[in-house]
């Protein structure tokens, strides 16, 4: 009898706890009323259910509870009951799946007007992209990824040219507007969310999922990953806000574009031309030959190549220029170096490209960096790979909590390890911190970074810029560590 009790109560107090609680869906600022519409028919249609099973047990009991000179009758089966079960299920079922599957059908089905907007999810940080003046997105493809193309866009179609990129976790979009949400993931599984616009996608690698809403209410709206991503997962969050078409096309205008993007990551500064010589020279095999960290290889390596004396195969010298360099990738066997086989292949580059790797192999040596500009493009590189690698998803630039300790004022400062001692934050700790996060960590945070292998060259970039964040408003601006 007192489990029937107990049990009766828990029946009465889910009932009131759900009408008397304060907690309630907010109202959605989309077109989403639907949704709720849904999750309310399958509240209803459970809610009945677990009435209707909750109180039979309670029948039960007290019905069939144990008394003294009464024996329980056998009952095999009971056609009538089973009939009656199957049709009241079979109609709760379609009940909660069917209006689900009319709104998913609507949720995906685009209007023709809608505006295009994609979102490019990578640990642990957002990426946006509007299309330009001529309406339409660009091909994006992950083999296009690199420092100064990380949304993956293809440079040679015109379409991308004009497209509007936003690089950072917070974005705008016009009031009352149907928008079409075009979904991509550059690593693991993510999960676009918006719980106020009633908008949920997941974000599969290597496909383009999407949704569509209309935001009917000004504001702002946090935007969430719903779907587990990593030790870093509960940081990724970004916000949208939610604002007259007058005020949003203002603010669209301030944002670059991907022609824009790309020139400013061009040959004025170097930088972008030394990560394209990075990634050609991987996309080739060239550090198969040629080590890129003093170490003894097939080939000569290129740290400190550039800038130095080097004795042929014939006992001649000569420096090691732009022009050597040249030719040597276009006909390897004209002037070998001496001690190295004739084992590499001519390559047949065009003059962007040779131009490219060229500034690499010149990156990796002292004389190349000074000739180039030395700290100050080593700050700039060091800026594009913190936001390729999605360092910035954890350490903040203006000093704000995150998942990792802020590089704002970190450089030269003490910091407080784990186990209770202090260090000097400057290039050797930051180079471990780098290469074995593990090994010394900051207390107050957790042992999430992962380990990352980055040359020799690019550390000095990281640091750099990290060191260049020791006091952003200061003029006395970054040294090369």
């Amino acid at each position: 009898m007192a489990i029937a009790i107990i049990l009766a109560l828990i029946l009465v107090a889910s009932v009131l706890f759900h009408f008397l609680a304060p907690w309630h869906l907010t109202p959605p600022a989309s077109n989403w009323g639907s949704i709720d519409t849904t999750l309310l028919i399958t509240l209803v249609i459970t809610g009945v259910f677990f009435i209707a099973v909750v109180g039979f047990m309670v029948v039960a009991i007290i019905r069939f509870r144990h008394r003294e000179g009464r024996r329980a009758r056998y009952e095999p089966e009971s056609r009538r009951l089973e009939w009656w079960l199957m049709v009241v299920t079979s109609l709760g079922i379609v009940g909660m799946l069917a209006p689900g599957l009319v709104v998913y059908s609507d949720f995906v089905r685009v209007p023709k007007d809608a505006y295009p907007l994609e979102v490019v999810a990578q640990q642990w940080q957002w990426a946006f992209r509007f299309p330009g003046q001529d309406g339409q997105l660009g091909r994006a493809d992950v083999s296009w990824v690199d420092a100064r193309n990380p949304l993956g866009l293809d440079p040679r179609d015109p379409h991308g040219q004009d497209d509007v990129l936003v690089r950072g976790n917070e974005v705008r979009l016009p009031l009352d507007r149907p928008v079409k949400v075009l979904l991509r993931s550059k690593d693991v599984l993510h999960n676009f969310y918006i719980p106020q616009i009633r908008g949920k996608m997941d974000m599969v690698p290597g496909m383009v999922s999407h949704f569509w809403f209309t935001p009917t209410l000004a504001g702002e709206y946090e935007i969430l990953c719903a779907e587990f991503c990593g030790v870093g997962h509960f940081n990724m969050r970004g916000k949208l806000q939610v604002e007259p078409a007058p005020a949003f096309e203002q603010w669209l205008a301030t944002q670059p574009t991907f022609a824009q993007v790309l020139a400013s990551a061009g040959a004025p500064s170097q930088g972008g031309l030394i990560e394209r010589g990075r990634q050609l020279a991987d996309t080739h095999g060239c550090p198969a030959c040629h080590s890129q960290d003093g170490s003894q290889s097939l080939g000569p390596g290129w740290k400190d190549l550039y800038g130095r004396e080097v004795q042929l195969a014939d006992g001649s010298r000569l420096k090691a220029d732009a022009a050597y360099l040249r030719e040597s990738i276009l006909d390897p066997r004209a002037r070998l170096v001496q001690g190295y086989p004739p084992v590499m292949v001519p390559y047949t580059f065009s003059q962007d490209e040779l131009a490219a790797l060229v500034a690499f192999i010149r990156s990796l040596s002292a004389v190349g960096q000074q000739e180039s500009g030395g700290a100050g493009n080593l700050v700039e590189q060091g800026e594009k790979l913190a936001q390729s690698l999605g360092c910035l998803a954890c350490h903040s630039l203006d000093g704000s909590k995150g998942v990792g300790p802020s590089w704002k004022g970190l450089y030269g400062h003490p910091v407080t390890l784990a186990d209770g001692s202090q260090v000097e934050a400057d290039a050797a700790y930051l180079r471990e911190s780098v290469l074995a996060p593990a090994a010394r960590l900051v207390q107050g945070y957790s042992p999430l970074m992962p380990a990352f292998t980055p040359s020799d060259t690019e550390l000095d970039a990281l640091i750099a810029f990290i060191r260049s964040r020791a006091d952003p408003d200061s003029d006395d601006q970054e040294q090369a560590p």
